[in-house]
């Protein structure tokens, strides 16, 4: 019988699978070619050459022949080209030391120095730098490769996580391996193939998973491999055991963003490259050396065992922070003629952004390096090298052997603190001054206008790829676990929003690049006038005509997931606990659309651009074009973007309320919600309170587990009329409808003119509307009786449960006793913000540098823009915003003033432009007082 289409019974090898010549530790020997007789082939005399053994990441060997002068790059150099490796710059090559401990082969040392008997020394290709985001690899090959690295890590117990999850990861392996789940040949593979140490007792749960993965390519395997196993803590993690000041044992390892510690396999602190000045080893001690934060000591020391592996691991810290830090890789440093001091080790490769660049730029038509001769390093063929700036040439971090070596000075710096290291964006360039009275010396970042509007532009597009991030990975990742979603749903959902998601991880790395030579982050500005973002703007705001069928389909989308959760409970179960995930920081619907929110963004900024440009600016001309076609497609989907915000609104409030069906009704508008005091038998009691274009709902925070509002009253607008009345109450208005009449007081005189507003215009649409509310409840007063004593007990603990989101703006306008409108909601898509602040609390000494998001009338604050989620967040209703007074304290530029009640933060901006930006933002989110009437919106 043939194959059935879409299957991999045939168990290919990676080669075969991804079209390549050879790959790393894949055999190379011709059918019926021994090993022994391949070694003593050849024209090279094995007398005078060396020959070293290589295993792959497929645990398969080869056979290097190396002149024993030859330095470790000729040998790497070799094993990439044999495997046609084109992101090389990811591995390494690893062997163990006499000690018994994994060290890397050195580029730049010879190998007999490095190795006492390499003949006699197996060598294993490894990753050797983790990026945090898979999506960062180009190749199909190279992602291939790091899900091998995972197998491996796996089977090592390096990569710890629960057991379901090994099982997850094992069961996208065999996908990959063996192709759809057929249950003799998943038996007979498991039991010849080892997955996971604990692999027998999970053998049922893989086959399980594997099941579910019918129709998956290796491809996308791998691709599910590298996502699940990034979200794991220990994803990249190997352990350096040290002790600290107290003795207790820990280990120490080093990642992406700077230096992790753990106790046992639990991380309990982090230490980003931003807050570390220098790093040292004296002796067995290794120390870290941060930039000074208030009272707290700034060196850190830890005892490892032995000054060699103090040693090993410096070298993995100067390397990491030269890959994923530097723009441009390090030069090696100038030999002394008389002495030295420290150590001359230099990261040789290319960086991560060199990297990314070259083989972004480069696609297919990639060349393999030339051979390196013996015993000196040439530079890659493969790749054109920009020459290196003066401002990066010196080096990354110092990260020296001895106290005595230089420190780091950032680059950007001005006098606003706010380019401290960790508000340093991602590839910034920490440079290296030699000598220590050169700290003080910062390179200044451009203080123009249009610099700063353009790195807006930059910095919300990190926040948008992370929101698109919350669908495309984290939610795909949650149905997928527990196949909870209908494939044609599946396919609707994702074939939308993945190739829009695709689009802009390209349009962000253009902006990055374009600031970076903007900065002078780079070499490349002095070839050529960068200091502009009109070009990058126009080319992809054209680019995005493209996806506006995507963007229509997002009604659908919406209206098809809705549906969907409502009629099947798993994936209803799934929705709701995902909500409940840190990463979904919003109501997830949300995140649906942010895409057509962004088309809005990019309009609003390029008439920022546009309105600071002269005419004859040379930018002027691109970003007027650029804003034109923004908002050619930005109208033609206006209709559709009130349409799904409308029902966005109507489906997170029928989660959020109890003891009423079918709110998303046809015809049926959001207009208001918020807090007023309605007259009962027991006086005043608060309320929450709803309006829509056909019926005002009541309801109360009752006593239940999962946080939601309870429904007490519904009122049909037709008929309805509100006046204010003779009641000695301040703020108090009468609404009379056709069953019941209530009394209502609001918090302010403000507040009371909002309601009293909406309402009339509410009711005067209602008038004109032919159509009567078919929805009506009448609540009888032993109900209403009840809900006093549901107040009367609602701050129990079981309050505190919180099961449901409780920032969603209707929690939040019943702590501050306040509403919101519908068109505040729409006024807060426009105003969305991010970036790097400084905060400091009202009777704090320093302060904190922190990711700052402002959305949905809320501040969210991360360590970085990489965090995938917040750490707190700071609903804003209700706050005054302000410049700081006299009697603060505050003598700094670019500082407002947060205020509640006694409740008082300051934050500080990089510069004029953006201080004015979180000023505006933040009034509009914190007073919603420039509204616009409901029935104006205007258009975009």
């Amino acid at each position: 019988m043939g194959e059935l289409e879409g299957s991999y019974r045939v168990l290919q090898t990676p080669g075969i699978r991804l079209g390549a010549q050879f790959n790393p530790g894949i055999s190379t020997l011709e059918p019926g070619q021994s090993l022994s007789g391949n070694m003593g082939s050849g024209s090279k005399s094995h007398g005078r050459w060396l020959q070293i053994r290589v295993q792959g990441l497929d645990d398969s060997q080869e056979f290097f022949d190396v002149d024993p002068k030859a330095i470790g790059q000729y040998l790497l150099s070799e094993v990439f080209l044999r495997g046609n490796l084109i992101e090389r710059d990811y591995f390494g090559l690893e062997f163990q030391n006499m000690q018994m401990n994994w060290v890397w082969l050195e580029p730049t040392k010879p190998i007999m120095r490095q190795v006492r008997r390499p003949a006699n020394t197996l060598f294993r290709l490894s990753v050797k730098f983790f990026p945090p985001d898979p999506g960062q690899l180009q190749e199909e090959y190279t992602r291939y490769l790091f899900s091998l690295q995972m197998k491996r890590d796996l089977m090592e117990s390096r990569l710890i996580c629960t057991e379901n999850t090994g099982a997850l990861l094992a069961s996208h392996l065999v996908q990959s391996e063996i192709g759809d789940y057929d249950d003799a040949a998943d038996g007979d593979f498991l039991r010849t193939s080892k997955l996971l140490p604990y692999q027998e007792k999970v053998q049922e749960r893989i086959m399980e998973l594997h099941r579910r993965h019918l129709g998956q390519t290796p491809a996308e395997s791998d691709f599910q491999i590298l996502e699940i196993a990034r979200k794991l803590e220990m994803y990249g993690v190997r352990f350096h055991p040290a002790a600290d000041r107290e003795g207790s044992k820990i280990n120490l390892a080093v990642a992406h963003l700077g230096l992790q510690v753990f106790q046992g396999n639990t991380k309990i602190n982090t230490f980003n490259w931003s807050k570390i000045r220098k790093l040292s080893f004296k002796r067995k001690r290794f120390l870290i050396k941060l930039y000074p934060e208030g009272p707290h000591q700034d060196t850190l020391e830890f005892l490892m065992a032995s000054r060699d592996q103090c040693k090993i691991f410096w070298k993995i810290c100067v390397e990491y922070h030269s890959f994923f830090r530097m723009f441009d890789q390090p030069q090696p440093k100038t030999k002394a003629i008389l002495f030295t001091r420290g150590s001359s080790f230099r990261y040789s490769g290319r960086t991560q952004k060199q990297l990314v660049d070259y083989v972004r730029e480069n696609g297919n038509a990639l060349s393999s390096p030339g051979h390196v001769s013996p015993g000196h390093v040439s530079p890659d063929s493969a790749v054109d090298s920009p020459q290196v700036s003066p401002v990066s040439s010196k080096g990354p971090l110092c990260l020296s052997p001895s106290f005595q070596m230089s420190t780091l000075s950032l680059p950007g710096q001005t006098p606003s603190p706010l380019q401290s290291p960790i508000l340093s964006e991602v590839g910034s360039n920490a440079r290296l001054e030699e000598e220590e009275e050169e700290e003080g010396r910062r390179k200044r970042y451009p203080t123009d206008k249009a610099y700063f509007i353009a790195k807006e532009i930059l910095t919300t597009e990190r926040t948008y790829l992370k929101d698109l991030e919350v669908i495309t990975v984290w939610f795909r990742s949650a149905v997928i676990k527990e196949n909870a979603m209908p494939e044609a749903l599946m396919t609707l959902l994702f074939s939308n929003i993945d190739p829009i998601y695709e689009f802009h991880r390209g349009f962000l790395k253009e902006l990055d690049q374009r600031l970076a030579f903007w900065e002078g982050r780079s070499n490349a500005h002095v070839k050529g006038d960068y200091q502009r973002i009109g070009d990058v703007m126009l080319r992809n705001m054209c680019a995005l005509k493209e996806f506006t069928g995507f963007l229509r389909k997002h009604d659908e989308v919406l209206t098809e997931l809705e549906k969907a959760s409502k009629r099947l409970k798993k994936l209803e179960t799934v929705y709701k606990e995902f909500e409940l995930q840190k990463v979904c920081y919003l109501p997830l619907n949300t995140f649906l659309l942010k895409p057509i929110q962004r088309l809005m963004h990019y309009k609003l900024i390029l008439e920022r651009l546009c309105k600071h440009y002269s005419p004859t600016h040379r930018d002027h001309g691109d970003c007027k074009e650029a804003l034109k076609e923004v908002a050619e497609i930005a109208t033609q989907l206006q209709s559709s973007l009130i349409r799904l915000e409308n029902f966005q609104k109507l489906t997170e409030l029928q989660r959020d309320l109890i003891g009423i069906e079918n709110l998303t009704g046809p015809g049926r508008e959001f207009i208001r919600e918020g807090c007023l005091y309605k007259l009962t038998k027991k006086g005043l009691q608060q309320r929450m309170f709803f309006l829509f274009s056909d019926m005002l709902l009541y309801t109360s925070k009752g006593v239940t587990a999962t946080n939601q509002f309870k429904v007490h009253g519904q009122l049909p607008l037709h008929g309805m009329i509100e006046s204010e009345n003779e009641w000695s109450v301040p703020h108090c208005f009468t609404i009379y409808s056709a069953q019941r009449t209530v009394v209502v007081a609001a918090s302010s005189k403000v507040e009371m003119g909002k309601w009293i507003e909406d309402m009339n215009m509410a009711i005067d649409l209602a008038k004109k509307s032919q159509e009567k509310s078919s929805i009506f409840l009448d609540v009888s007063l032993e109900q209403e009786q009840e809900s006093e004593d549901d107040m009367n007990s609602s701050h129990t603990s079981l309050d505190k449960q919180t099961h449901h989101r409780a920032n969603t703006t209707m929690h939040v306008c019943w702590h501050r006793n306040t509403s919101v409108s519908m068109s505040d909601h729409s006024q807060a898509v426009e105003n969305q913000l991010s970036g790097y602040l400084l905060r400091k609390f009202k009777n704090s000494n320093g302060w904190q540098k922190l990711w700052v998001v402002f959305t949905n009338f809320c501040l969210f604050f991360y360590k970085t823009h990489q965090d995938d989620f917040p750490l707190a967040s700071l609903p804003l209703l209700g706050y005054t915003v302000s410049t700081p007074e006299e009697s603060d304290g505050i003598h700094k530029e670019y500082v407002f003033k947060l205020q509640f009640k006694s409740h008082v933060y300051f934050f500080r901006a990089e510069s004029e432009y953006t201080f004015e930006r979180w000023m505006e933002v933040i009034k509009s989110a914190a007073s919603t007082a420039g509204r616009m009437r409901h029935n104006e919106r205007e258009t975009f």
